[in-house]
């Protein structure tokens, strides 16, 4: 019987390689937009909570059509929908910057949001499907470091272009590089093995949405995903706010380089599934939780040094969870893993739509402490959860064979 791609195989470097670059497109047409928030904020006249809209339409929307992408994909396969997917979001990401006033730009990035959806809702349950179970961990981590250097380049690209040109020709650029990635993409990703398409509806889907929702660990990492995307992309959604301002005053091109903390998180996620595959995930969840606890807290100070420690520790911590908690959800769901998947995404969007939105509009009115206070209390959370189902772990193998929660 086939087990699935090993991780010395060819396959398994092709596949792998292939969903690098689908991280890649998305994440750099996902995010590209943060890094020019006060270009465009000043530009186009709107307040620092309202700017942050460019960044949580498309996440809110993404989140709203992980589900019905994940079910498309049941009927009509994971390689075709993250085909039509990846194309339509590099196109509408020429257009954003055409925007003729905030509120079109906005509805076109909340178009975009929609046809991203398709690659992270698809991406996550065609590894589980395709890789040999005992190297989901590992697979998951590429393909969440492909994620990292996506979000990495969207934003260094666009901030270093600021020194040079407009806000809307570094959008422009940003989209152009990441249709580059798309191409690669679409060229490189192997087809579906070990899929087999199954007609869905409505009925049959909130069925199998409830049927996961029950179950109390793949809900806990569902909460994970919330709560860590919330406060992260709040983090990097004020950075450049607080990093232009006093007392640190700093200039656009140091600032965008800033983002390079990012590359924390493409170290960090790999290293966290293979310790996961290794060690076990609850274990190493918990530690990732609290190192990126620990960063957020440093950024608290007024020097630029533990500020730049801090961003590092609280990415690599963050990005190490999340590694963790999405190869999790597919380990768990031994069937429907499409929809499992897109749970976990849709709560993750959803955090970064609303969580996202809500820290700043705390920051505008209070500052960078209180923004802080707030992402503290959703790592807090966090951390609960995590040290709840370490002590669940204790004497229970989280594999495919007998994991947290099968029985619940």
């Amino acid at each position: 019987m086939d087990s699935g791609h090993l991780p010395e195989s060819a396959e398994y470097r092709t596949l792998t390689r292939g969903l690098f670059a689908a991280g890649m497109t998305t994440f750099m047409a996902m995010y590209s937009a943060q890094a020019v928030l006060p270009q465009l904020s000043a530009d186009l006249g709107v307040n620092v909570g309202s700017s942050t809209l460019a960044v949580s339409a498309t996440t809110g929307l993404v989140a709203l059509a992980i589900i019905p992408s994940s079910a498309l994909s049941e009927r009509f396969g994971r390689i075709e929908v993250m085909r039509i997917s990846a194309v339509a979001a590099g196109v509408l990401g020429l257009l954003v910057p055409l925007a003729p006033s905030f509120a079109v730009l906005v509805v076109v990035r909340a178009l975009q949001g929609i046809a991203l959806a398709g690659v992270p809702a698809v991406a996550m349950a065609y590894l589980a499907e395709e890789v040999n179970a005992g190297s989901v961990g590992r697979a998951m981590g590429r393909y969440v470091a492909g994620t990292t250097v996506g979000g990495l380049a969207g934003r260094l690209v666009t901030s270093l272009a600021l020194d040079v040109m407009s806000w809307r020709w570094a959008l422009e650029v940003a989209a152009v590089i990441s249709i580059g990635f798309t191409a690669l993409f679409l060229r490189t990703v192997p087809a579906s093995r070990r899929f087999s398409a199954v007609p869905v509806g409505p009925i049959t889907v909130s069925r199998t949405v409830i049927g996961h929702l029950g179950r109390p660990a793949l809900a806990a990492q569902f909460a994970l995903a919330f709560l860590l995307m919330g406060g992260f992309v709040s983090v990097y959604n004020l950075l450049s706010f607080r990093l232009l301002g006093a007392p640190f005053d700093l200039p656009q091109a140091v600032v965008g380089f800033v983002f390079c903390a990012y590359l924390a998180g493409t170290v960090s996620s790999g290293w966290a599934g293979r310790l996961a595959d290794r060690w076990g995930r609850a274990p190493v969840l918990t530690v990732s939780v609290v190192v990126s606890g620990a960063g957020l807290a440093l950024t608290l100070t007024s020097a630029v040094a533990p500020v730049l420690i801090g961003l590092v520790l609280f990415t690599a911590g963050f990005f190490g969870a999340h590694a963790v908690a999405s190869g999790w959800v597919g380990i768990l769901a031994v069937t429907h893993r499409a929809e499992a998947s897109a749970l976990y995404l849709f709560s993750y969007y959803l955090g970064s739509a609303v969580l996202g939105s809500v820290v700043g509009v705390v920051y505008s009115g209070s500052g960078w402490t209180a923004a802080v206070a707030v992402v503290g209390g959703l790592l807090g959370l966090a951390l609960v959860i995590a040290l709840t189902l370490l002590v669940r772990s204790r004497g229970v193998r989280d594999t495919q064979r007998r994991p947290i929660g099968s029985a619940a």
